[in-house]
């Protein structure tokens, strides 16, 4: 749960202390000191900013929450879920600027991760769907609505309705 600054400045500390301690001839606490280092460095590449971009996106603020997935360098060396809820929110980001082409890209790629929850997952599918009907990708509408409607069983009744309102749509579109 740090920034990438922190991050850096904490293994700065240890680093400092890692020195210490092997000057002192202190090899336990110097192994204990790299550990930490290596556990800094693991989550930098692992972990991300993604709790902090979640406690931002969730507040809406946006911005805040995109500056932090953008320092993110690898996305695809996030762990799986985070990869998925980095993808879920920068989808959304994108979503809120109306940049409908990226929103459907990262919707798309948190769709084959793990979500907090199942009604995360078929929000992302039914935004797919959304897009795609809006582009006149009635196909990929379809299947993706399909995809969606296999979790039906485990979804809240509002996501049941926006999807049903989703294939109202999409067929009223393919009757036109």
């Amino acid at each position: 749960m740090f920034t990438n600054k922190a991050r850096l400045l904490v293994i700065a500390v240890f680093s400092a202390l890692l020195v210490f301690f092997i000057f002192q001839r202190s090899y336990e606490l110097a192994s204990i000191a790299a550990l930490f280092i290596g556990l800094l460095i693991w989550g930098y590449f692992k972990e991300g900013p993604i709790i902090l971009a979640a406690k931002h996106f969730h507040n809406k603020d946006y911005d805040k929450a995109e500056s932090l997935l953008r320092q993110i360098q690898q996305p695809e060396w996030l762990s799986k879920n985070r990869r998925g809820f980095y993808e879920f929110m920068m989808g959304g980001i994108a979503f809120k600027k109306h940049d409908f082409e990226q929103a459907e890209y990262h919707y798309e790629q948190a769709a084959n991760y793990p979500l907090r929850s199942t009604n995360d997952h078929v929000s992302a599918l039914a935004t797919v769907a959304n897009i795609s009907i809006r582009n006149g990708k009635l196909q990929k509408a379809a299947e993706f609505l399909d995809r969606a409607n296999q979790h039906q069983d485990k979804i809240t009744a509002r996501m049941k309705a926006v999807l049903k309102s989703l294939e109202e749509e999409l067929k009223n579109t393919k009757a036109n």
